[in-house]
């Protein structure tokens, strides 16, 4: 399905139906039922992270470039620090990694669907003297709750990616997040958005490598665990992720960002300790939509790596804030200086990905 969904997408197929009239009018009820228990809180409008993070490397070379598009996940709804958004976590994590001061610039739109992709890419790229070295888009969630069409949505994804690619710009995508774990939604409609957000997640993988980009899987990361604690890991209105969420979902991404620009090395050799496999690319991301934290790596067509990154636990961090004046004198901001190397990690602190 993910492979026919790809490739209406590419050659102009029009939707996929999923469901039977027969199931059309109980679903209906389901959805305005979780309409109107999804958001019984108020989600804060996202803060602005925007900045340089790392100002303790300045040096010679120059600061990295790092672009977030996407919907409210990538904005960072949900929580009221800027330190706790997912582009703030990833960008001192990139600092960290690379040793060089990063500027992010987060053109995220709350409410987004992938048609707007078009105005967030030329938004980032319309300053041609400093084009980012590196994207990274958060998007599909309201592609599903909005029924747009799933050839639809990855038409616009994979133009986004192409357009970026051909700027220089290292991609990554994070798939679409799984809403069959929404506290408040109920069957049968949870396990129609199950299994809908997979299907999207995984055809979102196929365009995305055939354009160069590489994925990481959010489904289950807003799956297993997400269901598990839902009042840590779900915002005040129940739907967007609060700040332990953000920080379970960077840190999967983080490590994705890092090999894309090269900053550690990776051998050719499969790794049977992280379950790396060389599949056909529409199996790969059938794969990976099912399993949280997977990469996806386009290889010799037709054929992708998958890689699912070691997991493991950390000390809580002090939070990351952006230097106010991104051209000035650099300052040692002890937040913008996360530890290399920590001492080991408490029971119930923050999952990631090395």
């Amino acid at each position: 399905m993910a492979r026919r969904i790809a490739a209406g997408a590419a050659y102009g197929g029009g939707s996929i139906g999923l469901i039977g009239a027969a199931a059309v009018g109980v679903l209906l009820a389901e959805v305005q039922l979780a309409k109107r228990q999804v958001g019984g809180g108020v989600a804060p409008v996202p803060p602005s992270a925007d900045g340089r993070y790392g100002v303790a490397f300045a040096g010679p070379a120059d600061p990295l470039r790092l672009g977030l598009l996407g919907d409210s996940t990538a904005a960072g709804q949900g929580v009221r620090r800027a330190g706790q958004t997912p582009g703030a976590l990833l960008a001192s994590g990139l600092a960290a990694v690379s040793e060089r001061p990063v500027d992010l610039r987060n053109v995220a739109q709350p409410g987004a669907r992938s048609d707007d992709l078009e105005r967030q890419v030329s938004l980032l790229l319309a300053d041609t003297s400093r084009p980012p070295d590196v994207c990274v888009i958060m998007i599909g969630a309201n592609d599903v709750t909005h029924r747009i069409p799933a050839t639809q949505s990855v038409r616009c994804l994979t133009t986004a990616v192409r357009r970026l690619r051909t700027a220089g710009a290292e991609v990554v995508v994070g798939t679409c997040p799984d809403l069959g774990t929404i506290e408040p939604v109920y069957q049968p409609l949870r396990w129609l958005a199950r299994r809908v957000s997979r299907q999207l997640a995984a055809a979102q993988t196929i365009g995305s490598v055939e354009q160069g980009g590489r994925t990481v899987s959010l489904g289950d990361l807003l799956g297993p665990e997400f269901e598990a604690n839902p009042r840590e890991l779900f915002g005040p209105d129940n739907y967007h992720p609060s700040a332990e969420g953000y920080a379970t979902a960077a840190m999967a991404l983080l490590p994705t960002l890092c090999a894309a620009l090269g900053l550690w090395p990776e051998s050719e050799r499969l790794d049977g300790a992280r379950r790396a496999d060389m599949l056909p690319v529409a199996k790969a991301a059938s794969q990976a939509a099912k399993e949280a934290g997977t990469e996806v790596t386009g290889a010799r067509a037709p054929w992708a790596l998958l890689k699912q990154r070691r997991r493991r636990r950390l000390p809580a961090a002090t939070e990351p804030q952006p230097h106010p004046e991104p051209h000035g004198e650099p300052r040692d901001l002890p937040a913008n200086r996360p530890a290399r190397q920590g001492p080991a990690a408490p029971p119930g602190s923050s999952p990631a990905v090395d």
